[in-house]
């Protein structure tokens, strides 16, 4: 290990060929003048020469002192902006949210920028899982989650209840059977949710019941994964309105019979309890909440 630097004392240096004055070198150090007067002292002494000359202008710098003040003070404004930095690091907050990926990618992740330029101190990060998380575990501070609401334990924010949708590719439906009905949707294949629940709550929420082609078809663990194959031409898919807004909007997807229906399900931002009143949550909470009551997004 090399000698203990005397730091107070090169800061004192820096300071006093800064300002030309102890008595202002003193001031942005917040000591007294003496306090600088000895640290100068003792650092002459330790290299065993002088570092300053009192002149009629105040202290000059001695040619030694000349030499070594620019790569002193660039040390301790080098110092100083790596404080500044760690000061900075240290007001950014994280925030870690979960959600399913199709929710994420959809709709939370295309907003994010919004949230960043209102709060740039607080960086998100989106954990976009199917699965269900455990918040103290897995250090979650608010998970995004489709249900009914209840969950023992936990505070939860209702944030908006999407519709069910048919939509399928615009050439399928050209080239199929008219649907002017919700049983007409029945003679295409049809795409199902892994359940293979929604066209069943679906078709009988339309008074459609007891059609054994209702849990037919190939089914997806994801919505996106339905509105890609839905896309690909592979039959209808009964999607959550928001995720299909894009490709419905671009034309890659037609609405198949305009009969969204609002199911009891809806999506919810889940924490622990009394997380809300840690500020940075809180704010992403409300802002969460702002977005989910814009319809235009």
């Amino acid at each position: 290990m090399g000698k203990v630097l005397p730091l107070l004392a090169l800061r004192a240096f820096v300071e006093t060929g800064r300002h030309g004055s102890i008595k202002n070198a003193a001031e942005a150090m917040g000591v007294t003048p003496g306090a600088v007067s000895q640290q100068i002292k003792l650092l002459q002494e330790r290299v065993g020469c002088d570092l300053f000359v009192r002149t009629r202008q105040g202290l000059q710098l001695t040619d030694t002192g000349t030499q070594v003040y620019p790569s002193l003070m660039q040390a301790f404004d080098q110092i100083e902006s790596c404080l500044a930095r760690l000061d900075d690091i240290h007001a950014r907050q994280t925030l870690t949210v979960s959600t399913v990926p199709s929710f994420a990618a959809s709709w939370l992740v295309p907003r994010l920028g919004k949230f960043t330029r209102l709060h740039p101190a607080i960086e998100v990060r989106v954990e976009a899982s199917p699965t269900l998380v455990d918040l103290r575990r897995d250090k979650v501070d608010i998970a995004i989650r489709h249900g009914l609401g209840r969950y023992p334990g936990l505070d939860a924010r209702y944030l908006m209840a999407p519709a069910l949708l048919p939509v399928a590719a615009p050439a399928l439906l050209a080239q199929g059977p008219r649907i002017a009905q919700p049983a007409d949707c029945l003679a295409y294949p049809l795409l199902q949710d892994s359940d293979r629940s929604d066209w069943r709550l679906w078709l009988e929420a339309m008074g459609v019941k007891d059609d054994p082609r209702i849990e037919r078809g190939p089914a997806f663990d994801d919505d996106f994964l339905l509105i890609r194959a839905a896309e690909t031409g592979q039959g209808i898919a009964l999607v959550r309105d928001i995720y299909a807004r894009e490709e419905i909007a671009s034309g890659r997807l037609a609405v198949a019979l305009d009969r969204p229906w609002p199911t009891e399900f809806a999506y919810y931002a889940v924490t622990l309890p009394g997380a809300a009143r840690k500020r940075a949550i809180a704010q992403f909470m409300e802002w969460l909440a702002q977005e989910a009551a814009d319809p235009a997004g």
